[in-house]
């Protein structure tokens, strides 16, 4: 939510039409975070520990790297993380939750978020790939581009830096 916000605060004049799509996504996304919360719940995790915690490394990284894309260089670059967040939950969503959930013997409520995903990203990547193919200036497109190839490797870091099982 806050890279929403970040990106939509500083887009030019000439986006405004893609600050009022941010607004859209923004109050769809809204409160997500508290359903990934009760999912950790459910795990038997304390949510509120969570919520206080420091994040891994490679999360603090990513994040942080296209906060600087935002501030820094494009703010259509965060497009280049939904890209990858949305195209990778659409393949793996559900899949995963299924998989985790019996491996781990955990209860269907911890995967309400990752169930749900799957699908509704789909409609996502339609609105995402409608938003980008009116992007009509080549250092935008480039930014998206540039911004996913570098969130995919930083977002494989993540699962890269997940224990492993004994």
């Amino acid at each position: 939510m806050p890279l929403l916000m970040a990106c939509g605060a500083r887009l030019p004049a000439r986006l405004e039409w893609l600050r009022g799509a941010i607004a859209e996504y923004i109050d769809e996304e809204y409160g997500h975070q508290e359903w990934i919360l009760n999912d950790l719940a459910a795990c038997g995790a304390d949510p509120e520990a969570v919520r206080r915690s420091q994040p891994a490394l490679p999360t603090e990284l990513m994040l942080a790297y296209v906060y600087d894309r935002i501030a820094r260089h494009n703010p259509v670059s965060f497009f280049g993380m939904v890209n990858v967040l949305e195209g990778t939950s659409i393949a793996l969503a559900t899949r995963a939750a299924g998989t985790i959930r019996s491996s781990l013997g955990l209860p269907p409520e911890a995967f309400s978020y990752l169930n749900s995903h799957g699908s509704l990203d789909l409609e996502h990547m339609d609105f995402f790939a409608t938003l980008m193919n009116r992007l009509d200036e080549d250092d935008d497109r480039a930014a998206v581009v540039h911004t996913a190839r570098v969130v995919y490797r930083l977002y494989g870091d993540i699962f890269r830096s997940l224990p492993l099982a004994a």
